[in-house]
């Protein structure tokens, strides 16, 4: 059902004015995603945007083809016809949802959308029986076929070595900014900031279940709060770190998995055993933190130990400190 009771048409029920409608539809829909790509790309990656608008002209010249024959055949009206009309004929995902990831996301995207659109030239070409409209639905099903050599073209056209490895630089930092840097603020709040609580919580009272319970709290607490501040902090127009809502997961989720990983062992219920776990993830934790520091943010592996290992030790010697008092 589409709408308000409307209902889809099975593809191979439609006759061949509706046929050439569909393919005129689609390939305005595909031009138009292109170039939608290529204004997102524009700021960043500037030959690819170039390389997408190419896209974008070469489905624009399917579509003059397409609307030509319909014209000689069928007149001047075209029927509106989309995707969503027509059951079982492929989908475009919304463009919202790709623009907003990586530069290969969205390549990888036109290439799955050159193979959709061959595929249905190909079963298009089989079911209409005037020559004419078969020979261009052929052509138009080899074109597309064709289209991985030609993206391969247009990319080498506006994309040598240089550009590839500034592009590549380019996404790589991006992802430093929206994902790692975040999520690694975030675990280090997490994995430090509840030592103390967790640990407090663990000598004040002997018992495995208050102390997760107060582990648990302070994790998800934690998470919320660093990911709700995260986002609202920088909406990454001027600093262009990217997307809020993104970094704001990042952070949230690592600051309560950083947090979780030394409350979930007081789940079991012998206290100096769940302990003794608990304290040996801290040291994993700290390990994870300096790691990532120094392979992600290239800080020295020894500066960015002993600053983790001293900061944890002294959040960690408070908690307990304060449990035993």
């Amino acid at each position: 059902m589409l709408g308000l009771g409307r209902k889809t048409k099975r593809f191979r029920d439609l006759s061949e004015r509706e046929i050439l409608a569909l393919a005129i539809s689609s390939e305005e829909d595909d031009a138009k995603i292109y170039l939608t790509y290529a204004d997102k790309l524009r700021a960043d990656y500037q030959q690819s945007a170039k390389f997408f608008e190419d896209m974008a002209a070469e489905e624009n010249r399917h579509r003059t083809r397409l609307i030509s024959l319909f014209q000689q055949r069928f007149g001047d009206t075209i029927p509106l016809l989309r995707r969503e009309h027509v059951s079982g004929y492929y989908n475009r995902n919304p463009v919202w949802l790709i623009e907003n990831l990586g530069i290969e996301r969205i390549r990888e995207e036109a290439s799955r959308m050159e193979a959709d659109a061959r595929r249905f030239y190909e079963t298009a070409a089989r079911q209409v029986t005037d020559a004419n409209t078969r020979k261009l639905l052929g052509d138009l099903a080899i074109a597309e076929s064709r289209h991985g050599a030609k993206a391969e073209a247009l990319e080498a056209h506006h994309l040598d070595a240089d550009d590839r490895a500034a592009e590549a630089q380019q996404a790589h930092r991006q992802m430093i900014l929206t994902w790692v840097q975040p999520g690694l603020a975030g675990l280090m709040d997490g994995s430090v900031s509840t030592l103390a609580p967790i640990f407090a919580a663990a000598f004040a009272t002997g018992d495995t279940h208050q102390t997760f319970l107060v582990g648990l709290a302070a994790s998800v607490g934690a998470g919320i709060s660093m990911g709700v501040t995260e986002a609202a902090s920088d909406d990454g127009t001027i600093s262009g770190r990217g997307s809020p809502t993104k970094r704001g997961v990042a952070s949230g989720v690592m600051t309560t998995v950083g947090g979780l990983g030394h409350a979930l062992p007081y789940l079991i219920p012998h206290f100096w055993t769940a302990t003794a776990i608990a304290i040996a993830l801290v040291f994993v934790e700290l390990w994870a933190i300096t790691w990532i520091q120094n392979r992600f943010m290239e800080t020295p592996f020894f500066r960015a130990a002993l600053q983790v290992v001293l900061g944890g030790a002294l959040v960690f010697a408070a908690g307990i400190s304060i449990g035993m008092l």
